[in-house]
């Protein structure tokens, strides 16, 4: 297969609009994906910007006898591999290629649900006044559901993207389940029907299955029950692999879903008896919103709430850190300026108690309704098999108490919440005795805490599950410092490739670090942070993506040079994210300021970005708690290995939004004088395209008027 992958990319790449291009690194990295397929072993490839790395994995999997799983971090590609790519390679081979999309089971409608909603009556199923998070849209919401239902006779897929509107939040929700509640297509009504069913189904015959990463991580966390079998992975925008599969391997509890369990509960049973559920969800909603960003609930012989940090044996004797990377001595436990938390010797032990109270608590009211629903599930099933089918009507259900359920023509709403309640006595077993590698944390915001349980380290969960059992092929343009090690691939055999890019970035790009600023740390940096933005803005013309590494930073400097530029500066939050990257690109000359959400998968071509700016390197805040924990468990190396990987590897996202096609010219402005004057600059300078720099203004000035020129010339 090696052998003949050149050829069949060429037959590929020369159909495309702009084909025939030479491409070295793609047809590099096509042969050492080749090769990874037939070989066995692992590959990891930095593919640059335009080296077309899509098709570089696509074509050795059509041509390969192996059944290939796609893994990509954003729908944006999910949509370019299925609607384009797969599609222009099976007309270039004039042959099918077998291939299917799979998504989140909430994606798709639930038939059972239309049903439900269909039978009782919209305004029915709108839930109490006290419920309505949506109050004011109850016009919207009402024709949204309506519309739903008419669609859900048509529609061949189910799948919400294939809706011609975008439906009201809640009218979705009314309509779709997820995974924590869908009790399975042997015990829905539906089940022979169901669109997810039918879309896994066809991923089970299809020899190339495209999903969302996230999906990838429920797939592991579920032990393999989510996907089909397949022999290879391939996890495109591989940056981010690490972040989501700690979000998947993990666990969270929001006071919102007990209210939503105890909603169910209250609308299935006569009695209305939910347990007090309300009470428990309120109880945990004040609790976890006065510790937003704290860790709680520390594992047990954690001295001091830290996690100490450990060595693992390794093939061949040698000691490994757990991220993956030599320590050299480094194992001493660092606190990094944590703080105090709740669960250690801090002073907050009373309210690291209480939050196990209220989950014990919860825990117990849980085994109750699990019970009480499961006298229902199954005296629903025995009404059924009494009147020949299993949504017999009018059947009563004795329970606990001389309560009845109100129908068996509800079984399937019962088997749902019964399948909530068991995850979420699943999800709170685990918080309750979090593991020594795990760590428990309050995200959010007060009005909306959520507690969740993440894995330190996700690379032994990945070397037991995943590595030594399917091939994989990881890319990205951004490869972050380490990956292999941190993610225990490099227990296995691995391959690493740089294949580089095709653009001229020593030509076309120019970055410019500005020395002469004080050191963000420093009072009064921000001051003359903005005068410089200000300055290099109208040297460009406007045509600038201003990136910022806190929301309140972007806002403040937006609201700051607003009235002193030319130009129209657009603000993240404005707008919805498409909208806004619509207006920037449409408006040459105007200027968006934006955070972390938009330093990748951000693609504005041509004329309207000449100047990407970073008011700072992109470290992560001292107090974040899954930072901290990982920082505590590399002891003394924990900049090198847990901080400085990371900031490259965002920092280098960030750079990429300038140089999109051959013929981008830009410059790329750092304000943020550590990266000219610290000892690490190195390392982080490394992880971006081999552009010039310059630390002079006026040099930025001229290449940029130079720019100008060029552009209003061609």
């Amino acid at each position: 297969m090696v052998a003949d992958i050149a050829q069949v990319l060429e037959e590929v790449t020369k159909t495309l609009p702009g084909g025939g291009e030479d491409r070295p690194g793609q047809l590099q990295m096509a042969r050492a994906v080749a090769n990874a397929i037939s070989s066995g072993r692992h590959l990891v490839v930095r593919a640059g910007t335009g080296t077309g790395k899509s098709l570089a994995y696509l074509v050795p999997a059509v041509v390969s006898d192996a059944r290939v799983v796609v893994a990509t971090a954003t729908k944006a590609l999910q949509d370019q591999l299925a609607g384009k790519d797969l599609p222009a390679i099976s007309r270039a081979l004039g042959r099918p290629v077998s291939f299917a999309v799979l998504k989140g089971r909430a994606n798709y409608l639930c038939l059972e649900r239309a049903a439900e909603v269909g039978g009782r009556g919209v305004q029915q199923d709108l839930g109490t006044a006290a419920e309505r998070s949506w109050a004011g849209d109850e016009g919207r919401l009402v024709e949204d559901v309506r519309r739903l239902l008419a669609w859900s006779h048509e529609t061949a897929t189910g799948d919400r993207a294939d809706l011609d509107f975008e439906p009201h939040a809640r009218a979705w929700d009314m309509m779709s389940v997820g995974t924590r509640e869908c009790p399975g297509a042997h015990r829905c009504p539906e089940g022979s029907r169901c669109f997810a069913e039918r879309a896994r189904q066809r991923a089970a015959e299809a020899d190339i299955v495209v999903v969302n990463t996230h999906l990838y991580g429920a797939h592991l966390a579920s032990g393999g029950a989510v996907l089909p079998p397949h022999d290879v992975v391939v996890f495109d925008e591989a940056h981010e692999l690490e972040d989501v599969m700690t979000q998947s391997l993990g666990v969270d509890l929001a006071p919102g879903r007990l209210r939503a369990l105890g909603a169910s509960a209250r609308a299935l049973l006569d009695d209305g008896e939910t347990y007090g559920l309300e009470d428990v969800a309120e109880r945990l909603r004040v609790l976890l919103a006065e510790h937003v960003g704290r860790r709680v609930l520390a594992p047990k012989g954690a001295a001091g709430g830290a996690h100490p940090a450990r060595t693992d044996a390794r093939p061949g004797g040698h000691d490994r850190h757990l991220f993956g990377v030599p320590t050299g001595g480094a194992e001493a436990a660092s606190t990094n300026g944590t703080g105090p938390r709740l669960g250690t010797a801090s002073g907050d032990e009373p309210s690291s108690t209480e939050l196990s109270s209220v989950l014990e608590l919860l825990r117990a009211r849980l085994e109750r309704l699990r019970s009480r629903l499961a006298t229902e599930v199954g005296a629903g099933e025995r009404a059924g098999r009494r009147t020949g089918g299993a949504k017999a009507g009018g059947a009563k259900a004795g329970g606990p108490g001389g309560a009845k359920a109100k129908g068996a023509g509800d079984a399937a709403a019962v088997a749902r919440a019964l399948t909530a309640a068991a995850h979420l006595e699943g999800d709170l077993s685990r918080l309750l005795a979090p593991g020594e590698t795990d760590v428990v944390w309050i995200d959010g915001s007060p009005r909306a805490p959520v507690l969740r349980l993440s894995p330190v380290d996700v690379g032994p969960v990945l070397a037991t599950t995943l590595w030594g059992s399917v091939r994989s092929v990881l890319t990205s343009a951004t490869v972050p410092t380490g990956l292999a090690a941190r993610l225990r691939l490099d227990d296995f055999e691995v391959d690493q490739l740089d294949v580089g890019s095709p653009f001229d970035f020593r030509s076309h790009a120019l970055l410019y670090v500005a020395r002469h600023l004080p050191d963000p740390r420093r009072e009064g940096a921000r001051a003359a942070m903005l005068e410089e933005l200000a300055a290099l803005i109208s040297a460009a013309g406007g045509r600038t993506l201003a990136l910022f590494t806190s929301r309140q930073a972007a806002v403040e400097a937006a609201s700051a040079l607003a009235g002193r530029l030319a130009f129209t500066v657009l603000v993240q939050g404005d707008l919805p994210k498409p909208k806004l990257l619509e207006e920037f690109s449409g408006d040459e000359t105007s200027c968006l300021f934006a955070t972390l959400g938009f330093w990748q998968g951000v693609d504005v071509p041509g004329r309207a970005l000449s100047l990407v700016t970073l008011d700072r390197l992109p470290f992560g805040r001292p107090g974040d708690p899954l930072l901290d924990a990982r920082r505590e468990r590399a002891g003394a190396a924990a900049f090198a290995l847990v901080d400085l990987p990371r900031a490259a590897a965002l920092l280098a996202q960030g750079v990429g939004r300038l140089i999109r096609s051959a013929t981008d010219r830009g410059v790329v402005a750092v304000l943020d004088s550590r990266l000219a004057t610290a000892g690490y600059r190195k390392v982080l300078l490394e992880s971006l395209p081999p552009m010039r720099r310059t630390v002079n203004r006026d040099e930025v000035v001229r290449f940029l008027s130079q720019v100008l020129t060029e552009q209003a010339e061609g």
